[in-house]
């Protein structure tokens, strides 16, 4: 989220509008408040895992910031197929992995036990399939000998930092042109 909000700064086809979190302590919002930014807190844990009444309790908090585009970033909730529905080609994700290829959760671990080479993370669209999206940006992070799960998460996130503004940068101008 901060390489976001940083690459905001700049003159950029986007504003930022607001910060949401689901986890009241999440250092995103002192950081964002911080910055002068409009913050909100929808706490998932008062909603028992109603993932519906969450979701139409953050439907509520976006419509009333007037938000045109989501980025999810560090967002561990799974949205509702109805949510995703509603926003068809305007949410965000990153994900630490090359999707298609290890969706969901233990991204890093998953690609260590398999032996793989590489890994990385990807920027794609949500679609209400967990990791299904369209993929619109992919970094590619070496898996070195002796790596761990932390040195694979630590190297994959300096690509995301870089990646992510990158592909946002390039969806805003698409998505106003088709506005």
């Amino acid at each position: 989220m901060l390489s976001l909000l940083a690459d905001m700064e700049q003159p950029h086809p986007g504003r930022l509008s607001l910060v949401v979190s689901s986890n009241p302590d999440a250092g995103g919002l002192v950081k964002a408040k911080a910055m002068g930014i409009f913050t909100e807190v929808i706490d998932y844990k008062l909603y028992r895992g109603n993932t519906s009444a969450f979701d139409a309790a953050l439907q509520v908090v976006l419509s009333a910031h007037e938000i045109d585009v989501v980025c999810l970033a560090g967002f561990m909730r799974i949205l509702g197929e109805e949510f995703v529905s509603a926003w068809h080609r305007r949410i965000l994700n990153i994900h630490p992995s090359l999707l298609p290829k290890y969706r969901g959760l233990n991204t890093y671990q998953r690609a260590l036990d398999a032996g793989d080479t590489e890994a990385g993370c990807t920027v794609h669209e949500v679609v209400p399939a967990l990791d299904a999206g369209p993929i619109l940006g992919q970094s590619r992070v070496a898996i070195l000998p002796g790596d761990t799960v932390d040195d694979l998460a630590a190297r994959t996130l300096m690509q995301e930092h870089r990646l992510y503004p990158i592909v946002l940068r390039d969806f805003l101008t698409r998505f106003e042109l088709q506005s």
